[in-house]
């Protein structure tokens, strides 16, 4: 318990980014549910916003934004890897991320699937060898619409 509490304020000005998308989500019809420990956001902005930047999910801290339900289905065991980063990496994730990234553009490299936070999550999981049919993660154990 006091591990995870030590998490939970770790990730916390990330998590805090998640709940201004997130609540931006609901204003204009999104929804929200909880799964795993998480908040998830879905619909509304973050949909539009997720459609632009041409992916299904993106995780802050203890906040996983995703287009769609089924969508977040898809995604969770992924974004769930990086929820597990950002409890290990807490504020200084969003700059060791976009650094890599950024190493990688600068060097003409994939920085997006070479970045080793990514190959960690993939590693792990790759939402596209995936279909919401076949995820067995929302099992409604965790779970609370608002």
């Amino acid at each position: 318990m006091f591990v995870k509490l030590i998490q939970i304020i770790w990730t916390s000005p990330n998590t805090l980014i998640g709940l201004v998308v997130g609540s931006a989500g609901l204003l204009t019809g999104g929804k929200a549910q909880i799964r795993e420990g998480c908040i998830e956001f879905y619909g509304g902005v973050v949909e539009k916003w997720l459609e632009g930047l041409n992916v299904f999910g993106m995780t802050l801290g203890h906040t996983i934004l995703g287009q769609t339900k089924t969508g977040l289905r898809i995604v969770r065991k992924h974004e769930q890897v990086h929820v597990r980063q950002y409890e290990r990496w807490g504020p200084l994730f969003l700059p060791a991320y976009l650094g890599w990234s950024a190493w990688l553009w600068m060097i003409g490299k994939d920085y997006y699937r070479l970045n080793p936070f990514e190959v960690e999550a993939y590693a792990i999981d790759d939402p596209a060898n995936r279909n919401a049919d076949s995820d067995d993660s929302d099992d409604g154990i965790d779970q609370s619409d608002f």
